[in-house]
């Protein structure tokens, strides 16, 4: 059984490689829209997390008919910035932003008018097609705040500036083994696989 991922972001693929490592093992192939000789990525003007993965599913779908094609949407919410960066997280500092660039403008961003509200919350949303063409929509949250700085050095995005309710310290700093116990795309992840494995067996 073949699996399609539409995304880009190679953080974003290996850490699905990783969190559906157990499917892997009994019989999922796990491809990336790379691997395709030729595929436009559509705009993501979509209003919402879902909304833009859906997007982005539908057209790896109509090339990859008749297998499972899943892609997703991801971003941090601040509560002190009404729910800013969202859907342009990746993109928050600029339409080729890099990470740094992003981090240093939400940084800058929480400094111009001080807030003691730091909490955030990391969204994920995964709209996924099995090979019948149903769609299925999963939600992955996790909460947190805000540090102050950059701390760690593993993951990828907001990753060392959010530190997980009940931590201390930033996902950098955790690690990826540690995330991908807790994310939200690990808790989104877990219930794709938990729709996958059936059509496995």
């Amino acid at each position: 059984m073949e699996l399609w991922v539409a995304t880009g972001n190679q953080g974003k693929l290996n850490e699905f490689k990783m969190l559906l490592n157990k499917l892997v093992g009994v019989g999922l192939n796990l491809h990336a829209q790379s691997e395709l000789p030729v595929f436009s990525p559509p705009p993501e003007n979509g209003d919402s997390f879902v909304a833009n993965a859906r997007i982005k599913a539908r057209a790896l779908k109509a090339v990859k008919p008749g297998t499972w094609v899943m892609a997703d949407d991801s971003g941090l919410m601040v509560e002190g910035l009404n729910g800013l960066p969202g859907i342009h997280s990746a993109r928050y500092a600029g339409p080729k932003a890099q990470d740094l660039e992003n981090i240093a403008k939400l940084l800058k961003m929480m400094t111009l008018r001080p807030m003691a509200n730091r909490k955030a919350s990391f969204v994920c949303s995964i709209v996924a097609y099995d090979p019948q063409g149903n769609e299925h929509v999963f939600e992955g949250r996790l909460n947190g705040e805000i540090a102050k700085s950059m701390k760690g050095t593993a993951g990828f995005g907001y990753d060392p500036v959010f530190i997980p309710e009940g931590e201390t310290k930033t996902l950098s700093e955790l690690g990826l083994a540690h995330k991908n116990k807790i994310s939200h795309r690990a808790k989104a992840a877990q219930m794709l696989a938990a729709a996958i494995e059936p059509t496995l067996l």
